[in-house]
């Protein structure tokens, strides 16, 4: 897997994925950036959600559960000192859906919490990560 980071102006990058997709980063203005793009670190918890959400989403499918909506809301607590790294990152489900089985939800979470989730497996190396999931019923 290859990317691209191109330099534009200030503190505004392109990153381009080999699948031909970009997407503008850039950093606040106090920094000397204009605020047009995420932060990197802030693409690094919109990846660990956009990752574990594929995973739960494709095996609450498999278990043929309604899911209705998912919402993965990820909280990064970052060191203090330089790099300022993430030291914990606290990821909670939302799962939306009627007679979903908690059953079915749980292990889809830990499915992709243990087993399936590489940026979540990258993370972990450095990072405390915990997980929690709601559901919410729209009977």
């Amino acid at each position: 897997m290859k990317a691209k980071v191109t330099f534009v102006k200030g503190l505004q990058f392109v990153g381009e994925s080999e699948t031909g997709h970009a997407i503008v980063m850039d950093g606040n203005r106090e920094l000397g950036g204009e605020d047009t793009g995420p932060r990197p670190m802030e693409l690094l918890l919109i990846g660990l959600g956009g990752c574990t959400g594929m995973d739960v989403v494709s095996i609450l499918k498999k278990k043929k559960q309604e899911l209705e909506g998912l919402e993965i809301i990820i909280d990064g607590k970052k060191a203090e000192e330089h790099p300022k790294r993430f030291t914990d990152v606290t990821i909670e489900f939302r799962v939306r859906g009627k007679a979903l089985s908690e059953e079915a939800v749980k292990r889809a979470v830990e499915l992709s919490m243990e087993k399936y989730c590489s940026v979540k497996a990258t993370l972990e190396k450095e990072t405390k990560v915990s997980f929690k999931y709601n559901i919410i019923s729209t009977e």
